[in-house]
């Protein structure tokens, strides 16, 4: 039994020594660094290190700070849409103007901007309205059988552009829709938005080529949750000739409340009026 247990102690004693090549384990070798050296002194005891804040600072360090060690510049806020510019019209992109004369983007009744970017063609629209402003394709003046494109404001406040065809005087929803990066806004009571459209598209009923030229349809109008309902004036404004979509123009056309006094009528009273107050009565 003594000699058991001398070889118990001698073997405990060769492994903590390290003897027989096994290391103390991190629970040995912690509570020695806590407990006294060989001289009598105190250990030395490593402050504790959180695993998690040790990571998260690395994290950080690397994410915002680039290879030389500086932090990275912070970006610029982005305009979530950038205001149409009207001082291009007529020079780098074609524009319709449809109100009272001289006004811009955002105080025409009724605006529509059209210009050639590669194989798209890029349209701005923006109208006075809360619920949605369209542009149509015709090869006539009138409402039916037309190509649509439609920027709808729902109740949500975002602004989608939707694909329409003309079916007589009912505008119908198509699914296949030709526009891309898509942007809009409602601001000042007024639905405004931005959109491509492919140049060229497979022969189909309800899309035409916009290459060639067509008379365009204006139109604006209140929405319900998310769905046009019939248009704000009784006549929309039309094109008075086609429209090519690689000439670029500025067109004005006057609102109705700005057309009576252009008509050659008006005008003519305006002169006999004028010419019998001047003379006066016999």
């Amino acid at each position: 039994m003594v000699l058991l247990r001398g070889f118990v102690q001698l073997t405990v004693l060769l492994i903590q020594s390290g003897w027989w090549g096994i290391a103390p384990s991190p629970t040995d070798e912690g509570a020695l660094r806590t407990g006294h050296g060989d001289h009598g002194e105190p250990g030395h005891q490593e402050p504790h290190k959180d695993s998690y804040s040790t990571f998260a600072s690395e994290f950080l360090e690397s994410r915002y700070l680039s290879d030389e060690g500086y932090p990275f510049p912070t970006a610029p806020p982005v305009d979530p849409f950038a205001k149409i510019k009207v001082s291009d019209c007529g020079v780098t992109k074609g524009c319709i103007r449809y109100g009272k004369p001289g006004c811009d983007a955002e105080t025409c009744d009724y605006f529509l901007s059209y210009r050639r970017i590669g194989t798209d063609v890029e349209f701005e629209m923006s109208a006075d309205t809360d619920g949605w402003v369209a542009v149509g394709f015709s090869s006539d003046k009138k409402m039916g059988g037309d190509d649509v494109m439609g920027c709808v404001h729902d109740d949500n406040g975002r602004v989608r552009i939707h694909h329409f065809y003309n079916v007589g005087q009912w505008a119908k929803e198509i699914k296949r829709n030709p526009a891309r990066d898509e942007e809009g806004i409602f601001e000042n009571n007024r639905v405004t938005c931005r959109f491509k459209r492919p140049l060229y598209v497979p022969r189909e009923e309800t899309l035409v080529d916009l290459h060639l030229s067509w008379y365009y349809l204006f139109a604006w109008g209140p929405a319900i949750q998310g769905s046009i309902t019939r248009h704000d004036i009784d006549s929309p404004p039309v094109s008075d000739r086609m429209i090519s979509i690689y000439k670029y123009e500025d067109i004005f056309m006057p609102s109705t409340a700005y057309q009576t006094f252009n008509s050659p009528i008006c005008l003519l009273l305006i002169v006999a009026l004028t010419f019998y107050l001047l003379m006066g009565t016999p």
